[in-house]
């Protein structure tokens, strides 16, 4: 017991009014010790029997004295016992000790009273790593870039008609305010402002958490597409992303931060488009990005707005929910079914740019210039796009040749690193302004006294779950209305993200083959430095000695065989929500029919189970093949024993013809 349950204990008992009145009372004397205090002396008068009468009284007075003595006794060794935990054992405990300790326990509880409630402090915030001197740095980092874009386009008009009203929405961060970022409502948000508001305003937000966040170093961008997103015929230095990464990096520098653009662009050489590879922008890039960017216009002929959408609805379950923005080469058509999905998911910073609009947005008259003069600015090999007659960076070129292979426009079908930057300023000059609108909103709160992690932390973003986004437009959405996107293996280089299915070890416990054979090999596409540059390139770098930075990242790849004793390959399928098990092959546009689902010699098991090749379909582009659709909900393909779905292909026989290639196998 402590000291204060102690002290209630001894407070209980307690001497009555008449104790007190006794004539002989227990007083404290010295230490350890008591004192009786006696009866006044006795008179001498009265006789005999007077004395015999007094010496009778005085003998009872001291009987009853005698018998109050042992009463006190017995509660002083009662108040002992119990301070003492009631063992009744300590002999030496005097009546002096039990008042001194009643003093100095009441003296306990009444500091304990004054005392206030010990409580758990939590230990201040260290200092944002954003300082004051990285916003100034980082503020004047950016008005230069402005600046220095302004001058190069004739005028701020001029460069915003060119770099920011050529995306199918115009961006507009002049009424982008505070209260607007930091909203949290989102439905009244919604309801309350236009869509180039919130298109505006998730682009600011996102500048603002990768600020604030002391645990992020680098903003990450990543971009899936064609080989126009990889820079085919051009040196891979002249592509977009590679621009971009050289004009934008200074900004994020002076914040003592890098830039880092992932292209992820793959040429069409492996029979890939945008139906099979959107599934895999979880591997092709970092789920940790910032922002998507997305090209295959060459390929959708305007009918892929379904699969932008799914895409959008995807990367929003990503860690940072980034802001999807499709680079078009071509002019904004203004598409119907686009436009509305732009203002659908504005709020989630979706747009688009198309290139050939920045162009003419500029004022100069391309087509009076074609009919009157027969020049085509937009030819393949044409130098010059009617503003300038090189890139900036080729301004400061020595090599006559090189500073004129700068100024193409368009290579052929692919841009020249003219059209690329272009395409480079538009992205830099829009996400720079939003940089200097997030910038005042932090020197806002800092000035007011406020340590803007509170708001924009990256650990305080909501997480979307699939009920949160609205009722999709046109995707499926038994695919696309999802918790988590699309798990994908793709053994096509360059992937910078996590794979999805992966292959089982052989010697693994857990595998439902173990002790089978299984020795498909994986492979990747030799491509030498001169893969994609470009004749005129090829020529030009062939004599220097930083031809290297020609060098294109992307090439085919998979995993495959050719012989019955290569026996099987088992992948483990990652968690899935659907059941959708989706294989594709390489290398070829239409490979898909013949080397799945009508290879006699070719078995697919779906947990140990060989499926049926009728229930297959050629999907979602004719390399790929659609093993299932959903989860089997009977038999013993619908068990998993070891917590894990696995697929299995297996040789059968020896391969005639062309080998079995597995270029990806993708889930959800």
């Amino acid at each position: 017991k402590n000291m204060a349950n102690n002290h209630h204990e001894y407070e209980e008992v307690h001497l009555t009014d008449d104790d007190d009145a006794e004539d002989i009372e227990l007083v404290s004397g010295g230490v350890g010790g008591r004192q009786r205090r006696a009866a006044p002396p006795l008179s001498s008068s009265g006789g005999g029997g007077s004395t015999t009468k007094w010496i009778v009284i005085l003998f009872l007075i001291v009987l009853v004295g005698v018998y109050k003595l042992g009463m006190e006794e017995g509660k002083a060794e009662v108040q002992h016992e119990g301070f003492n935990g009631g063992d009744g054992i300590n002999d030496n405990y005097s009546d002096v000790d039990v008042k001194q300790t009643q003093h100095e326990d009441a003296a306990v509880q009444e500091e304990q009273i004054k005392q206030p409630e010990t409580t758990t402090t939590v230990p201040p915030k260290p200092p944002m790593k954003f300082t004051m001197d990285h916003l100034t740095a980082m503020r004047t980092e950016c008005n230069n870039l402005i600046n220095t874009l302004n001058d190069y386009y004739y005028g701020e008009d001029k460069a915003i008609a060119m770099l920011m009203n050529s995306h199918i929405a115009p961006w507009d961060f002049n009424e982008v305010e505070l209260d607007h970022v930091e909203s949290t409502d989102e439905s009244t948000f919604v309801n309350q402002y236009p869509p180039r508001k919130l298109r505006a305003v998730k682009l600011v937000n996102t500048m603002l958490r990768a600020l604030v966040s002391d645990s992020q170093r680098t903003f990450l961008m990543g971009g899936i597409g064609s080989s126009v997103m990889a820079g085919h015929d051009n040196c891979h230095y002249d592509a977009y992303e590679s621009q971009m990464e050289r004009l934008f990096s200074p900004i994020w520098q002076a914040a003592d931060m890098e830039f880092t653009f992932q292209n992820a662009g793959e040429g069409g050489g492996c029979g890939d488009s945008f139906e099979n590879q959107v599934w895999c922008v979880k591997q092709n890039i970092s789920p940790d990005v910032d922002v998507v960017h997305y090209e295959w216009t060459y390929f959708e002929h305007g009918a892929a707005y379904d699969w932008h959408e799914s895409l959008l609805r995807w990367i929003q379950m990503l860690p940072k929910q980034p802001p999807l923005h499709i680079f078009n080469t071509g002019r904004n058509n203004k598409n119907d079914r686009d436009v509305k999905l732009t203002d659908y998911y504005a709020r989630y910073g979706f747009n688009a740019f198309y290139m050939r609009t920045g162009f003419e947005n500029g004022g100069y008259d391309y087509e009076k210039e074609k009919s009157e003069k027969e020049i085509d600015r937009f030819a393949w090999g044409h130098v010059g796009d009617g503003y300038h007659n090189t890139t900036r960076y080729g301004e400061l070129e020595e090599d006559d040749l090189r500073k004129t292979s700068l100024g193409v426009v368009m290579r052929n079908w692919h841009p020249g690193p003219m059209g690329f930057q272009l395409t480079s300023d538009s992205f830099t000059y829009v996400y720079t302004h939003a940089i200097l609108k997030a910038l005042d909103i932090i020197e806002k709160e800092v000035n007011d006294g406020k340590d803007p992690r509170e708001k924009w932390d990256a650990s305080t973003r909501p997480i979307f779950m699939k009920g949160d986004l609205p009722e999709p437009m046109y995707c499926d959405p038994i695919y696309c209305v999802v918790d988590e996107p699309p798990g994908c293996l793709n053994y096509e280089l360059p992937t910078f993200g996590q794979w999805g299915p992966r292959v089982e070890d052989p010697d693994d416990d857990l595998n439902p083959y173990l002790g089978e054979v299984q020795k498909w090999n994986v492979w990747h596409k030799d491509n030498d430095l001169w893969y994609m540059v470009g004749k005129q390139d090829t020529s030009l770098f062939k004599k220097r000695d930083d031809a290297e930075m020609c060098r294109h990242l992307d090439a085919c790849g998979g995993i495959s065989a050719s012989k019955a004793e290569d026996g099987m390959v088992v992948f483990r399928l990652p968690k899935m929500e659907v059941g959708l098990v989706v294989v594709c092959g390489c290398c070829g546009k239409d490979v898909g029919q013949n080397m799945f689902m009508d290879n006699e010699n070719l078995e697919i098991s779906f947990n140990t189970v060989p499926l049926n090749k009728t229930t297959f379909d050629v999907w979602p582009n004719k390399k790929c093949v659609r093993l299932l659709k959903k989860f089997p909900t009977s038999g013993r393909e619908s068990e998993t024993p070891t917590g894990h779905h696995y697929l299995a292909l297996k040789l059968l026989e020896n391969q005639v013809g062309a080998d079995v290639r597995i270029s990806h196998v993708f889930t959800i």
